[in-house]
């Protein structure tokens, strides 16, 4: 990855191949409809980490949503056209959703439109954050669909109560359980290795890649169900996500100090990651 500056290009978005503005019909339904699914990544050089998980994504996405297969050699001949506007560097989203979509015939066969957007890289931040539990478990949590009104009303809620985001619990009380972030997953370190939370969340590329680059380093991991209650018995806990990987600072009024041993960790852990060419 190289570190000479760059001049970032103005946001770059691509409806099926061509520019945006030119279709302003199918900006309008993706704008209207809220039925579709995507996935996003920070691009560096024309390369990206876990490609193969996006494009499994889309694919499931495609086949539960539209009964329609996904061409993924020409959405990845976007994404390159796309990142290559931007100069190499940028934030990829690659949304998929159909102009043609009829709530009260959801069932017809269409072929989905592909929207590529390429905007800024993320800085990724170092910031410890303080989270708040919310009750909330997304629907068919196993697709990256973009009903994300209650992820980011969650959110904005926590800021209002002097939180940084929201962590979602699939319940009340002290016997509900952590699910997920708003928009990133959660784990946890007890000095000797790292717990994954069980539970309906979407499970992140980004997630999977560490625990990847975690089993590479031969450190121990588990997935079971943790409890709210539970929380404060972890030495540390962390979030990840496409564009960042934070240590958590606090969840409600549970804190947590630092831990230099886990921020090496993860950091070697993510130093495993391979970057793929989109090109």
């Amino acid at each position: 990855m190289t570190t000479e500056a760059r001049v970032q290009a103005a946001a770059t978005y691509l409806l099926n191949g061509q520019p945006a503005a030119s279709d302003p019909d199918g900006l309008r339904v993706l704008a209207q409809v809220n039925y579709g699914h995507f996935t996003s990544m920070q691009v560096r050089d024309g390369r990206a980490p876990g490609l193969e998980l996006h494009f499994a994504r889309l694919r499931r996405g495609n086949a539960e949503l539209f009964d329609a297969p996904l061409d993924e050699a020409q959405v990845r001949a976007w994404m390159a056209q796309a990142a290559a506007a931007q100069g190499g560097d940028c934030t990829l989203r690659v949304t998929l959703f159909a102009r043609g979509f009829d709530h009260r015939q959801p069932l017809r066969a269409l072929q989905p439109d592909v929207l590529v957007a390429a905007t800024a890289p993320v800085v990724a931040s170092d910031r410890p954050i303080r989270v708040r539990s919310a009750a909330f478990v997304r629907p068919f949590p196993h697709l990256k669909h973009v009903a994300t009104f209650p992820l980011f009303q969650h959110r904005r809620l926590a800021l209002q109560a002097g939180f940084d985001d929201a962590l979602f619990v699939d319940g009340e009380g002290a016997g509900a359980r952590v699910v997920e972030g708003t928009v990133w997953n959660i784990g946890f370190w007890d000095g000797r290795g790292i717990t994954w939370p069980e539970g309906p969340a979407l499970r992140g590329t980004s997630e999977w890649l560490l625990q990847s680059g975690l089993d590479a380093l031969g450190c121990a991991q588990q997935v079971r169900p943790v409890a709210l209650a539970e929380v404060g018995g972890f030495a540390a806990a962390f979030a990840v996500n496409a564009n960042s990987l934070q240590r958590i600072a606090a969840i409600d009024q549970v804190e947590f100090g630092p831990s230099p041993e886990l921020d090496a960790l993860l950091a070697s852990a993510a130093a495993q990651v391979r970057w793929e060419p989109l090109a």
